[in-house]
C-alpha cells in the first residue's frame, strides 16, 4: 500500500471511527434566513425560495422533489474572485473554473468573540493579529482564517443583519488586516460568521469593504454565514467548502464542513 493510499485510509478509518470529527459549519438554507440589504439604489440579493413539485401525490406518485431559487450569495455561501471588481479579470476566477484542491484547505481560528461581544462593531486590525499571534504562534501559509465573532448565535433574530438607521453592525477586518493576512500570510480566504466578509459599517471606511477588495482582487476567497466555528480548534482542522459548478458564477451556496482531530 502507498504512502497516499494509507493516509487515504486512515482518514476514512478515523471518520468512521470518531479519531476524526466531521463538524457542519453550514445554516440551514431556508426562506426565512436573510440575506444581505444593500442600499435601494442597487440589486438586491434574492432570498432562497423553494416550490413543491410533486410530493407522492397526484402530481408525481412516488416521488417527491421541489424547484429552488436563489441569489448565489444566499446562506451559507462561497465568494470567488470574480464576485469582485478587483477581481474580475482573475485567472479562473469563477466557481466553475476554480482549481478543485482550493475547496480542501487547513484552518486557523482567531477568536474576537470577546471583542464582538463589547461591541457589534469591532474591528480586527493588523496590530490586533500581531499580538494574537505572540500568544499563539503565526498564521501558517495556505490556511482559511476563520473568524469566531459567536454572530451565528443571532441567526433567527433581527440581530443577525442588525440593520438601523445608518446601515448594517457588524464586526470585520480592516485594510491593513486584509494585507497582512493576505500579502504575508498568504491566506486562502476569510470565513465568518456574518452575511459579508466586510464590517457592517465597511462601505464607510477610508478603503471602503477591505475584506472583498483584497481577497478577491488577489485570488482569494470568502465563506459567509458559517456556524459552529466555536466548535473547532485554533489549529489544526480542515475545512472543506466546495461551491457549485455554475457556469460563469460568481458564488455559490455550499454545504462547508470541518474536520477535526479527535473524537
Amino acid at each position: 500500500m502507498t504512502a497516499p493510499t494509507q493516509t487515504l485510509a486512515a482518514l476514512t478509518s478515523g471518520i468512521a471511527t470518531n479519531g476524526i470529527t466531521v463538524v457542519d459549519l453550514t445554516n440551514t438554507l431556508s426562506p426565512d434566513f436573510p440575506v444581505i440589504v444593500l442600499p435601494s439604489e442597487f440589486g438586491q440579493c434574492e432570498p432562497f425560495r423553494m416550490e413543491t413539485v410533486s410530493r407522492y401525490d397526484g402530481t408525481g406518485p412516488a416521488w417527491y422533489w421541489n424547484n429552488i431559487s436563489m441569489n448565489e450569495h444566499t446562506g451559507t455561501h462561497f465568494d470567488a474572485p470574480a464576485h469582485w471588481i478587483t477581481g474580475k479579470d482573475v485567472p479562473n476566477g469563477t466557481v466553475d473554473t476554480l482549481p478543485p484542491a482550493d475547496f480542501i484547505h487547513p484552518a486557523v481560528v482567531v477568536d474576537i468573540s470577546a471583542e464582538s461581544a463589547a461591541d457589534e462593531d469591532f474591528i480586527l486590525t493588523r496590530e490586533f493579529l500581531e499580538k494574537w499571534e505572540a500568544r499563539n504562534g503565526p498564521i501558517p501559509p495556505r490556511h482559511w482564517v476563520l473568524l469566531r465573532t459567536d454572530w451565528h448565535k443571532r441567526v433567527g433574530t433581527l440581530s443577525y443583519l442588525n440593520l438601523k438607521d445608518d446601515g448594517a453592525h457588524s464586526p470585520g477586518p480592516d485594510a491593513g488586516a486584509m494585507r497582512f493576512l493576505v500579502h504575508e500570510r498568504d491566506c486562502v480566504g476569510l470565513g465568518v460568521e456574518t452575511v459579508g466578509t466586510d464590517a457592517g459599517q465597511a462601505s464607510h471606511f477610508e478603503e471602503p469593504l477591505p475584506a472583498h477588495a483584497i481577497l478577491h482582487g488577489n485570488g482569494r476567497y470568502g465563506l459567509q454565514c458559517l456556524t459552529n466555528i466555536d466548535q473547532l480548534p485554533t489549529f489544526g482542522a480542515v475545512i472543506i467548502a466546495t461551491p457549485l459548478k455554475i457556469q460563469g458564477g460568481s458564488g455559490s451556496p455550499l454545504r462547508v464542513i470541518a474536520l477535526v482531530p479527535g473524537g
